[in-house]
């Protein structure tokens, strides 16, 4: 029986997840079983309460808030657990249009891809300022050269994953989940579609994007750390670069007035070029460490897929002996 399972990540979503339920499909071509899963991460209002009289098939209530980031990776955690063969992510304030799920789930269904990302209509979303439109063509095309993919609309957190690519999956970031999975599973040579859906009218502000400079300056660290342990010896042989650069035309240049017989010895400078050299080359020497160390952290995430693996098998053998 190949299983589809619907998570959606909440905070005090008591007045806006009835609609998001409602809208939700109960049958989607391709699997036998369509299920809906909520995370409710630590709310103090009735959010559980909520998805339970909506019909949820299954609530997982965390003890306190914990972030977006670990609600979404509860929420993998779970649906795995739980048998599912596809896992679709959408926002518990109805933004997704759930019409569009059939189309987002299809890619995988058909063995295209691993990973599907749904691409909002930008352009013509009333309610993003242009600023933030230009923000977020910008952001989506720093995760595309970080990640050697073509993905459009990076920071949408309506997206479909197959089980191998939630099995692969490891999300460090406690602010978002959107853009470090989409760097990861490029850099792990998943394949990723990208679908055009709907968006419906704003129901309420994003609480995830409460600052835009604070929201910039967070997703760009996030690159960044991703990049870093991605891409360790690239990284660090362009950073190295920088002051190597810069100790080499120091360098020339106390050559030229050393051969010109300047009368100052410009001995400052000499110390300066040494020392950005020296600077560049340990940078290098630390990126090849690292990327060392990459390769036994590829190792380990290989074991522990293996792990995860082995430890879902188990449970789904458990589960249908009990249903014996």
């Amino acid at each position: 029986m190949r299983k589809l399972i619907i998570q959606i990540p909440c905070y005090n979503e008591e007045r806006q997840l009835p609609a998001t339920l409602a809208a939700l499909p109960r049958s989607v071509p391709g699997f036998d079983c369509v299920e809906w899963l909520v995370v409710d991460d630590g709310s103090t209002d009735r959010t559980a309460d909520v998805a339970v009289g909506g019909g949820v098939d299954h609530v997982v209530r965390l003890p306190g808030n914990r972030g977006l980031a670990t609600a979404f990776r509860t929420g993998i955690r779970e649906a795995l657990a739980l048998g599912a063969d596809v896992i679709v992510n959408t926002d518990a304030d109805n933004q997704y249009c759930a019409d569009d799920i059939p189309a987002l789930v299809l890619p995988i269904v058909e063995g295209r891809a691993d990973l599907v990302v749904g691409a909002r209509p930008i352009d013509s979303i009333a309610h993003f300022s242009t600023v933030k439109k230009w923000l977020q063509r910008l952001g989506s095309g720093v995760v595309r050269a970080a990640s050697n993919t073509e993905v459009p609309d990076a920071p949408s957190g309506f997206r479909a994953l197959s089980r191998e690519a939630a099995l692969r999956i490891n999300i460090f970031d406690r602010y978002t989940y959107t853009l470090e999975m989409i760097i990861q599973a490029g850099q792990k040579g998943m394949h990723i579609a990208s679908v055009p859906v709907r968006t419906n009218p704003l129901t309420r502000p994003s609480r995830l994007i409460r600052s835009i400079p604070g929201y910039v300056a967070r997703s760009m660290f996030t690159i960044l750390r991703i990049f870093m342990v991605y891409q360790p010896l690239r990284f660090f042989a362009l950073l190295g670069a920088l002051p190597f650069a810069g100790g080499v035309l120091l360098g020339v240049r106390w050559v030229w007035y050393f051969v010109e017989g300047a009368e100052r010895t410009r001995i400052p400078s000499l110390i300066l070029a040494a020392i950005l050299l020296l600077a560049g080359l340990l940078l290098w020497v630390v990126g090849l460490l690292a990327d060392l160390q990459a390769v036994n952290r590829r190792i380990l995430e290989e074991v522990q897929v293996d792990v995860r693996r082995l430890r879902l098998d188990r449970h789904v053998s458990g589960t249908t002996r009990a249903e014996r």
